[in-house]
């Protein structure tokens, strides 16, 4: 009986370790870009930073775990990841359904609003469906420009958001579309920009971390600990370091 009870005991545990059997001497391997200004990216003392940064390394602190990041672009670090080389994925990745059939998600961390941004002077455009016949400047292949051609606006085409809204501010555009976390991020960076956020959209746009399918035991460990963040609100501070604004609820 004694023997019976043993093995069923060490199976037991073989499982649960087999959960988390990614963490390797108590260290949490983080993939992230290093080049994504101002969730992860490296500042002038070649340091690692950025919201997402602080928020894997808050995670890690809660769960009294080190913590290494493996760093590179998109594409790369999801193949990354695929082959086991990190034990989690911080780079804003949107939730999507595709997505979740392959990988697990955390609790959210970021939760984002599509937002109509024009000039602080413009009282014509007041909402979205303000944009028919109006110029909207974007990226070409962009979600955002597809969104405002559905609202019936002649796009304009530009390299990113920091271009489209310097179209709107020279009145070149009459206004651009984005997630209102890039707007935030722009106006820390020049509060004194003569644009303003006209509306939001009523859909959430979500980030979260991303975990194997076969590692619940880290999922949970690391939906405890963002929990215990936000209660602590430490979240919102990171949030409010990087952007002026909580964006993580």
């Amino acid at each position: 009986m004694k023997i019976v009870f043993k093995i069923l005991v060490t199976s037991m545990l073989l499982c649960v370790f087999a959960n988390a059997k990614t963490l390797k001497d108590g260290t949490l391997t983080v993939a992230t870009e290093g080049t994504y200004s101002p969730f992860s990216y490296y500042n002038e003392k070649h340091k690692l930073v950025g919201y997402d940064v602080d928020i894997a390394r808050a995670i890690a602190d809660e769960l009294g775990l080190k913590i290494n990041f493996v760093t590179a672009p998109w594409d790369a670090i999801l193949a990354a990841f695929d082959a086991g080389k990190a034990d989690t994925v911080l780079n804003q990745v949107s939730i999507t359904d595709e997505r979740k059939k392959k990988y697990d998600y955390t609790e959210p961390y970021t939760v984002a609003y599509a937002a109509l941004v024009v000039r602080a002077d413009n009282e014509e455009i007041k909402g979205f469906d303000d944009l028919k016949g109006k110029k909207s400047a974007h990226s070409a292949t962009s979600n955002w420009a597809k969104m405002a051609s559905r609202y019936g606006a002649q796009i304009v085409t530009v390299d990113g958001f920091s271009k489209g809204v310097e179209l709107v501010i020279t009145k070149r555009a009459d206004a651009t579309i984005n997630d209102n976390v890039t707007y935030f991020d722009y106006m820390k960076q020049r509060p004194k920009a003569p644009l303003k956020i006209i509306a939001n959209s009523s859909e959430p746009i979500y980030t979260a971390a991303i975990v194997k399918k076969d590692n619940t035991e880290l999922l949970n460990q690391m939906d405890e600990a963002l929990k215990s963040l936000r209660k602590k609100g430490v979240l919102k501070e990171i949030s409010i370091r990087y952007f002026g604004e909580d964006v993580s609820e």
